[in-house]
């Protein structure tokens, strides 16, 4: 069984100060060593389990890269139930401030159950958290995870996997776009246990008439050797 009350004590050691500092700046700010190994090794112990998943993809299958993910089924398992629950009201301030940066309407409430209310009014229904699994030439393509009109702008990947030691290559990567411009990319190495706060969409950036949107894109570059698990929260749900 998993300590629940415990990983909602570790989301409250976070920095919230800097991640919000880093969101701003950058649309994703890197939390290290938020699980532990025990917590890691259970999810990927999960990932070939019959029961408890709503859907598996194959990647190849869709042209989305190479690798499998399988999306958990309602009720989440109680760890992932807390990550969701609890990362959500720290990330609403920031979400809605980028919503009023960027001159748009939509406001989030301040509970994720009040968010899924409202999911529900757009026949969102199914859930979006997820697990990866990427082995040799394994890769995930550039992509948003929107699943329907109404998403929140910004989602977590926890990094199940120890780099260098569980297998290599396989870099996190981003990329932003500001209007007219070229992409930028970001290529990141996090350890097991780490999670990075990212944009879903886009972020605001600062110009010179006001806040403009950069569009950001994530996957995964290839994997040369070993296995690579992932966990992705998104906190809004599906189209049904």
């Amino acid at each position: 069984m998993y300590n629940v009350p415990e990983i909602e004590n570790q989301l409250y050691t976070i920095d919230w100060e800097q991640v919000t500092g880093d969101l701003n700046r950058s649309g994703f700010a890197v939390v290290t060593g938020l699980l532990d190994v025990t917590q890691c090794q259970r999810l990927i112990d999960g990932f070939d389990a019959e029961d408890g998943y709503r859907k598996t993809v194959v990647m190849e299958r869709h042209r989305y890269g190479l690798g499998r993910y399988k999306y958990w089924d309602y009720p989440l398992p109680e760890s992932v139930q807390a990550l969701r629950q609890h990362l959500y009201p720290k990330l609403v301030p920031i979400a809605n401030c980028w919503m009023e940066q960027l001159r748009l309407e939509q406001r989030f409430p301040t509970q994720h159950d009040e968010l899924q209310k409202v999911c529900h009014e757009h026949d969102q229904r199914q859930p979006t958290p997820l697990i990866l699994e990427y082995g040799a030439g394994g890769h995930n393509t550039l992509h948003q995870d929107l699943y329907g009109d109404l998403y929140f702008p910004i989602q977590a990947a926890c990094f199940l996997s120890e780099a260098g030691a569980d297998y290599s290559g396989g870099a996190f990567v981003m990329t932003e776009q500001l209007p007219r411009a070229q992409s930028k990319p970001i290529v990141l190495t996090p350890r097991r246990g780490d999670m990075i706060l990212l944009a879903t969409r886009f972020r605001p950036v600062k110009s010179t008439r006001g806040y403009c949107r950069a569009t950001m894109r994530h996957g995964v570059s290839e994997v040369h050797h070993g296995k690579r698990y992932t966990m992705g929260i998104i906190f809004h749900d599906a189209v049904s």
